[in-house]
């Protein structure tokens, strides 16, 4: 009851807020649709029996809504195996099959193949090519890595990003709420010597909003959901979609604009198994709300199809950013 509390308490504060509160867009407001995609790690529809599936624990109440609403799409693609993260994830940022292109589920960072498939097809460029803006909302803690471990730790974003703008976000923007760094809060940074201020998840939702209104389409990926399943931590399983659904209840909250499309997807199963540590080949879910919403859901049958649906909402001329 007190979780309850809480979020009825902030969610009231953000009501008195709103109330004299203008988003920061564009002139031509109200003429294109504003979406906000955030990718859930590791996050299939399984069993709502919360011994097997913690996501129905009661840790988790604003995302077990989205579940239930959600439509259920391939993540295996027609190929034999579990689905893998480097070929579930360009599938799902690129529209094509990456799975069937490679003959095979490949997990971890992407190879030289899947990231020329990326850096060609990545939704970002895609829409950029349609007069469109979009951005990819995560933080980078550059100062951690050398050279040669950020060539190394490429992940399908990272490719997708560093191909269509060049450039990431970065502390500085962090610091200023125009980014997000993917555990929500900052506490993983402190192992790597950040010094500055934790948030709550609340505040992060809070800038991505910020973030997502200033753009035509805004992805934000959180994958601390697959680490914690395939450490096989229960309670750290938990915290974490605890706090993923604090995100989730602010965004819910304040995204919901006539314009504004909020959809939350996944590439593979795994935390909802919790009786092994491994993928699952469950299906992975496709929640929408917001404008064009119903269309979507109707639309998208695999990861391949999210890209070429979303596509079909920005036609040239429209953009509101």
């Amino acid at each position: 009851m007190k979780e309850y509390e809480l979020l009825s308490r902030i969610y009231s504060a953000l009501d008195s807020c709103l109330k004299c509160y203008t988003p920061r867009m564009g002139k031509n407001v109200g003429q294109g649709i504003c979406t906000l995609m955030i990718f859930v790690d590791g996050l299939g529809l399984g069993h709502s029996d919360p011994e097997v599936n913690p996501v129905f624990s009661g840790a988790c109440p604003v995302l077990c809504e989205l579940l239930r609403e959600a439509a259920a799409i391939d993540a295996v693609m027609g190929v034999e195996g579990l689905p893998q993260s480097a070929t579930g994830q360009t599938s799902l940022l690129t529209g094509v099959n990456a799975q069937a292109q490679m003959g095979r589920h490949i997990e971890g960072f992407p190879n030289r193949e899947l990231r020329d498939i990326i850096r060609r097809e990545n939704i970002f460029g895609k829409m950029m090519e349609r007069g469109y803006s979009s951005t990819f909302a995560n933080a980078y803690y550059l100062q951690a890595y050398t050279s040669a471990e950020l060539r190394r730790r490429r992940s399908v974003t990272t490719v997708a990003t560093e191909a269509a703008f060049g450039k990431f976000r970065s502390l500085e923007d962090m610091l200023a709420g125009r980014a997000v760094y993917q555990d929500l809060t900052r506490e993983q940074l402190r192992r790597r010597g950040y010094e500055g201020p934790l948030i709550e998840p609340e505040e992060a939702g809070y800038h991505l909003v910020e973030i997502a209104r200033a753009h035509d389409f805004t992805l934000f990926e959180y994958f601390q959901t697959d680490l914690a399943a395939h450490r096989g931590d229960r309670q750290a399983l938990l915290s974490v979609l605890e706090k993923l659904d604090r995100f989730l209840g602010i965004l819910l909250h304040m995204f919901r604009g006539s314009n504004e499309l909020f959809l939350l997807t996944s590439d593979h199963g795994n935390l909802e198994d919790f009786g092994t540590r491994l993928h699952t080949g469950n299906p992975v879910p496709f929640a929408a709300r917001g404008r064009e919403a119903s269309r979507l859901k109707a639309k998208i049958h695999s990861l391949k199809d999210v890209v070429p649906a979303l596509l079909e909402l920005y036609p040239p001329g429209h953009s509101i950013a």
